[in-house]
């Protein structure tokens, strides 16, 4: 295998014990709230997975698990309960929420500055015009790897295959503030194979196993796999196929072992970040 694997479970452990280190030094613990609506199992994973987030990191943190049959005005009467409360910093309410409630009106419902997620359209806007206070946890993992292992975006060809608001929009848009040039991919694009092959950072989002294969794959480019899909087989795997798209790449993502772990770790450092500003600091 020619390329180097970006090993962002080791990234991940470091980012989070700095996290811990300067927890320690603050008036009082940072608090994180995570509400969970509905028995998803794949949620309930990633639920159970921050929860052992906050204690390797210092944090207080509390979990809500309400019934899939949970109203909208009960969830957002507890989204307000938790706004006003000193002690929460973060708010995380787990997506998808069941058929029924209204993401859009209950991500609106949190403060600004306890989401954490930053997907609220306050934190959206000041992430498009260069002065997040939030980073998207998984475009900022990202960015964090790349940093990591001295991968410069700026005057690079950065393609990104994928539109969603939680990865593919902003991924574009932090690495455009990096001064890459940047070419967006999706279900619509006629040229998606010939614009990936001329990537020199190449960022895979969609969600379709074996999407990209090597011939999309510029010799020495840097590959992110940020999608978690399971093959015919179960096995976890990603867009990417890797052991073809790593001969001729300079840097490559496993999955898992990735961007997921990265992923948790931004959503540790937001708490912080939002349990300073909130504590003055």
């Amino acid at each position: 295998m020619a390329a180097t694997l970006i090993d962002g479970k080791a990234l991940a452990a470091k980012l989070k014990q700095n996290v811990l280190t300067e927890a320690k030094t603050l008036p009082r613990k940072p608090g994180l709230a995570v509400i969970l609506v509905g028995d998803n199992p794949a949620s309930r994973v990633y639920v159970t997975s921050k929860r052992k987030d906050c204690e390797e990191c210092g944090f207080y943190s509390e979990e809500y698990a309400l019934p899939a049959e949970t109203t909208q005005k009960e969830l957002l009467a507890l989204v307000a309960e938790l706004n006003g409360r000193a002690d929460i910093d973060g708010i995380l309410v787990q997506l998808p929420l069941p058929k029924g409630l209204d993401e859009k009106e209950v991500l609106l419902a949190i403060d600004p500055a306890k989401d954490v997620d930053c997907f609220h359209p306050y934190n959206v806007g000041q992430l498009t015009i260069g002065t997040p206070v939030f980073q998207p946890c998984t475009p900022g993992g990202v960015m964090e790897m790349l940093k990591e292992y001295g991968i410069d975006p700026a005057g690079k060809r950065c393609v990104v295959l994928g539109r969603s608001n939680i990865v593919g929009k902003p991924m574009a848009m932090l690495l455009l503030h990096a001064h890459g040039t940047v070419v967006m991919c999706h279900s619509k694009t006629p040229d998606m194979k010939e614009l990936a092959a001329s990537a020199d950072i190449l960022v895979s989002a969609v969600g379709k196993t074996g999407l990209v294969t090597a011939d999309m794959v510029k010799e020495g480019a840097v590959v992110i796999d940020v999608a978690m899909n399971r093959n015919d087989a179960g096995k976890l795997c990603g867009d990417v196929c890797f052991e073809e798209a790593a001969v001729k790449a300079s840097y490559i993502t496993p999955v898992p072992g990735g961007v997921g772990p990265m992923t948790r770790a931004m959503l540790m450092k937001n708490t912080l970040t939002a349990a300073k500003l909130h504590q003055g600091l």
